[in-house]
């Protein structure tokens, strides 16, 4: 195979990926709504800067079909295999975590009737699978068509919104839970599944 058939087919993968992507969230049949309880609509401002992380990722591109840097051929499979990893694991966390929050789940931070502890799924490896999936989307990207530059000032804007989003979020989970976040917070990481890493190297 040669470099620019892979990254042509790199490429594929990528626009595969995000339609699943792009269907888990307005395509998806979605189940009835629980009446609110409490909304936040300065979380929308972390979505902003998350947004604009994924605008640099996809607008700062280098020529289409070549290894984001110069590389022998084996390290441009490695690094496909790497971005391909990202897509299929992002996709399995995104997708659960949605179908796990069922009427929970919203673009703005809130808390609705009966809200419910989710700790089952992608929730046992990080307390926000959708952002981890979405970080590991935007890697893939940059891999496949973007410029390490923007990858990296990408990645910068993105954790900066998720951070703020998180922490946003997670006041509204400790004021409806308690101890019993604080504990969750305790056993598991915030959005990078480290501890995973830590478990198969034990």
């Amino acid at each position: 195979m040669t470099g620019t058939l892979l990254w042509e087919t790199m490429f594929g993968v990528m626009i595969a990926g995000w339609l699943v992507f792009a269907w888990t969230f307005f395509a998806r049949k979605r189940p009835a709504q629980s009446k609110e309880r409490k909304r936040v609509s300065a979380s929308f401002g972390a979505i902003l800067l998350q947004g604009l992380g994924f605008g640099l990722a996809w607008s700062l591109r280098r020529v289409p079909f070549t290894p984001i840097f110069s590389a022998r051929m084996w390290l441009q499979v490695v690094l496909a295999l790497v971005a391909c990893s990202l897509i299929v694991f992002a996709l399995w966390m995104v997708n659960t975590a949605v179908r796990t929050l069922g009427k929970q789940w919203a673009l703005a931070a809130r808390v609705v009737e009966d809200h419910q502890l989710i700790m089952d799924g992608p929730y046992r490896l990080v307390r926000h699978p959708i952002y981890a999936g979405m970080f590991m989307m935007m890697i893939a990207t940059g891999l496949v068509v973007g410029t390490w530059q923007g990858l990296l000032l990408g990645s910068v804007l993105f954790l900066l919104g998720t951070l703020w989003r998180v922490r946003i979020e997670e006041k509204l989970l400790t004021e409806t839970f308690g101890s019993a976040y604080d504990e969750y917070k305790r056993k598991v990481p915030a959005f990078i599944p480290w501890r995973l890493a830590a478990r198969s190297n034990a």
